[in-house]
């Protein structure tokens, strides 16, 4: 405290007590008591006035409880609010329909129509044919245009029923179920004019043969199931499939099979995960399987480590030296994990794309003993199930992001030109599961925080300490565009419904670095660079808030751009915020994909980051049940 202030403090103290002294007597007690308050009132103190004072009738007065009630007190903040992300559903599949016969049977009874048809319909009349409601509906549409057999020629099935019947059969090689597009019922023998039992063997079986090879054509270019209903992290246009277009093409081909099997994929990534698929069920299972929660650093015993040695003897992508083969040589055969076998482990680690920090891990022991037999066929399955959410081309020049593998790669012409490390979403901010088109790239980039991050993660602290976005490089702005000072807002009023955008300015410490590479889209999802470049190094990298980072920027920019790496480094070094379009629009596929192959199509395994495998699973188990039940 200055000189002046504490001259003006006993002075003013003086005089309260002179105040205070009744019939020319102080009172001590009470002059030091206000002593006390009027310090605690000027500099902070938080002791009541009354709790410390016996006041006088007429000072009484002044202080009656009346008077406190009409003290106007700040109303209290808002409890903190919070913004949740997308959510994880209960899978619902759609109920099966009824296929109705009604305007088959009135079609069939036309004139011109196929006698035999004819007959044979009716006997259906009481008959129930359950089917997905698109199937059913098409079905009715066909068959009441054209009133005939597609599938049966004399009473026996014809050669175009026989050939469909292979590919249904076959349906297993595309990591499909052939039990759903199995027909229960196959009619061999002519017919005469007064078998109903033979009429009505025809008609189901032509009836539960459209029935399953639409089924086979809906599943192949859509999916079994509708991923948007899985959670709130898938986004997908499936495409609209003409069934009845599909009757008519399929009536009347002279190649069926050709027809059903360009219903699937069409890209090279299907092509190696089908014959990865075939390759692993001819396949016997691992002779040497590796616990995999096994953790060891060097100068520790381990049972496994003798199985990851072997491992790593015969594997045949992992080019040894001679020191390392030396290493090999010497090693006894024991359980303990001796430091000169290090470097051994750190190549090991590094050709299989992991951290090279020479301890063994979880990653790293799946990694050279790879996963069960079954737990690989599984993943394959449900690759190739999530690849038909994507277009069946896929486009020869494009970016492919897989979050299973935090890698990005450019694809030029149908080449790889360029792949690199990313970190994705954290498993509560996943990145979502979509594609789009990328249009333009933006260099020295302006942050603007998403609302989420905001209220679930910066309101904590402005509530605290408003002036603290003015210090830390941000702008807030009001709905208008006006630039308000962060330290004038009462952060506490609002709640979650905050009426501020806030943006990161360009700088050394914006969270999007010097520059982002846009596909834009309704969840805010965009590749990025950033200051975080340690996390490149992890083999876990699931660490964003839902975008993408690149390792390399200024490379994956280069190339959407068709421009060089000096043109876009002379662009972040100009230091200002520009926009530059790209010259033709990318297709950019942010997926996830469990097993994924890579540039020579080579498929490698992935952990489920997002426990997406175990959703997927849930919901083709309830489509199994479905089917299973009532078709």
């Amino acid at each position: 405290m200055g000189s002046a202030m504490k001259a003006s403090f006993f002075k003013s103290t003086a005089v309260l007590a002179l105040v205070l002294t009744v019939g020319g007597a102080v009172v001590p007690t009470t002059a030091q008591a206000e002593q006390k308050y009027l310090f605690d009132y000027l500099f902070g103190g938080n002791q009541k006035r009354q709790q410390v004072r016996k006041p006088t009738p007429q000072v009484r007065q002044q202080v009656q409880p009346r008077q406190r009630k009409q003290t106007v007190k700040r109303a209290a903040p808002k409890p903190l609010p919070k913004i949740s992300g997308p959510q994880y559903y209960n899978y619902k599949v759609a109920a099966l329909s009824a296929v109705s016969f009604a305007s088959i049977i009135e079609a069939a009874e036309g004139e011109g129509a196929n006698a035999t048809f004819a007959e044979a319909m009716k006997t259906l009349s009481g008959e129930d044919l359950r089917a997905e409601k698109a199937v059913a509906a098409a079905i009715a549409e066909y068959y009441a245009a054209n009133p005939d057999f597609i599938w049966l020629e004399d009473g026996k099935p014809n050669s175009r029923a026989e050939r469909v019947l292979e590919v249904l059969a076959e349906a297993g090689e595309h990591g499909l179920d052939e039990t759903h597009y199995a027909v229960s019922l196959r009619p061999s023998a002519a017919l005469s004019e007064d078998d109903d039992e033979a009429l009505m063997a025809q008609a189901r079986f032509e009836m539960q043969l459209s029935a399953k090879v639409l089924r086979y054509v809906l599943d192949a270019r859509r999916s079994r199931i509708d991923p948007n209903k899985i959670s709130g992290y898938h986004d997908f246009d499936l495409p609209e499939v003409d069934l009845v277009k599909a009757l008519d093409i399929l009536a009347h081909t002279f190649d069926p099979q050709r027809y059903l099997k360009s219903q699937h994929p069409q890209n090279e990534l299907y092509a190696h995960l089908r014959r990865e698929l075939a390759a692993l069920r001819k396949s016997s299972e691992r002779e040497i399987v590796v616990d995999p929660d096994t953790f060891i650093r060097p100068g520790k015993a381990h049972e496994e480590f003798p199985k990851l040695m072997q491992l790593i003897k015969r594997d045949e992508e992992l080019q040894l030296s001679e020191e390392q083969r030396a290493l090999f040589a010497a090693y006894d055969g024991g359980d303990i994990y001796a430091p000169d076998l290090v470097p051994l482990i750190k190549a090991a680690q590094k050709a299989k794309g992991l951290t090279a920090d020479g301890i063994i891990g979880k990653r790293t022991a799946a990694a050279l003993a790879g996963e069960s037999k079954a737990a690989r066929i599984e993943k394959v399955k449900l690759a190739m199930e999530r690849l038909r959410w994507h277009p069946s081309k896929l486009g020869d020049t494009r970016v492919m992001i897989n979050a299973a593998s935090y890698t990005a790669q450019f694809i030029e012409n149908g080449q790889e030109k360029l792949s690199m490390r990313v970190v994705v979403g954290k498993k509560a901010n996943q990145t979502t599961f979509f594609h789009d088109e990328i249009e333009y790239v933006e260099f020295n980039p302006y942050w603007g925080v998403p609302r989420s991050i905001i209220v679930n993660e910066m309101l904590p602290r402005l509530r605290r300490d408003p002036g603290y976005l003015d210090r830390a490089g941000y702008e807030v702005t009001d709905s208008r565009g006006r630039r308000i000072p962060s330290s004038t807002i009462n952060w506490g009023r609002y709640g979650a419904n905050i009426p501020y955008n806030v943006r990161q300015t360009p700088s050394e410490r914006n969270a999007l670095g010097e520059l982002k590479i846009m596909f834009p889209n309704k969840h805010a999802i965009y590749m990025h660079d950033t200051p975080a470049k340690n996390l490149f190094s992890r083999d876990m990298r699931a660490y964003s808030h839902g975008c993408v980072r690149l390792e390399d920027p200024r490379a994956m920019a280069a190339a959407v751009l068709q421009s060089t790496r000096e043109d876009v480094t002379s662009s972040v070094n100009r230091g200002k915020n520009a926009r530059r379009n790209v010259p033709t629009k990318i297709p950019v596929y942010v997926a996830y994909f469990t097993a994924f192959p890579d540039a020579q199509g080579k498929v490698g395994y992935y952990e489920d980051i997002y426990d997406r495998d175990e959703a997927l699973l849930k919901a083709l188990a309830k489509v199994q049940e479905q089917r299973s039940a009532g078709s």
